[in-house]
């Protein structure tokens, strides 16, 4: 299951699709235009969220929650943001592997999700170098 916000968020996400080439792929985003980008993979929708509307936070969580029950991934891969954190968040506690990528916006510090993320992330990333700590984020490179 690869999972990502619009814009920027889906971008990278889609710039690691050679890592998953032979992999089966489920994309989980919050723009339906964007099911047209995915080829014949199966395409879920999720809606926008962010801390400053609560009750929205809450009906992301409930989809992905949703999602996550009915597809059971085996791997979650997320660029952030919210709906990545929550779908890191569910993946783990029904034993997928989970992989966070902060997004490269993130310049100066990790993105909230990305703080929040941490202890669901079996594979913990940062795009900037100075960011990376011993205790993670990991840094590996940039995908932009």
């Amino acid at each position: 299951m690869l999972v990502s916000s619009s814009g920027g968020h889906w971008v990278q996400l889609n710039r690691l699709l050679p890592a998953f080439e032979d992999c089966e792929k489920v994309f989980v985003t919050t723009e339906a235009k964007y099911q047209d980008t995915v080829g014949k993979n199966k395409f879920l929708l999720v809606p926008d969220a962010n801390r400053w509307n609560k009750l929205r936070v809450i009906y992301l969580a409930l989809v992905m929650l949703k999602h996550i029950l009915i597809i059971r991934p085996d791997v979650v891969v997320s660029t952030g943001a919210a709906p990545g954190f929550f779908a890191l968040f569910f993946g783990k506690r029904l034993g997928a592997k989970t992989i966070w990528l902060d997004s490269i916006a993130n310049v100066d510090e990790l993105s909230l999700s990305g703080k929040k993320v941490k202890r669901y992330a079996d594979l913990w990333l940062t795009q900037w170098e100075h960011l990376a700590t011993p205790d993670g984020p990991k840094y590996e490179g940039a995908v932009l």
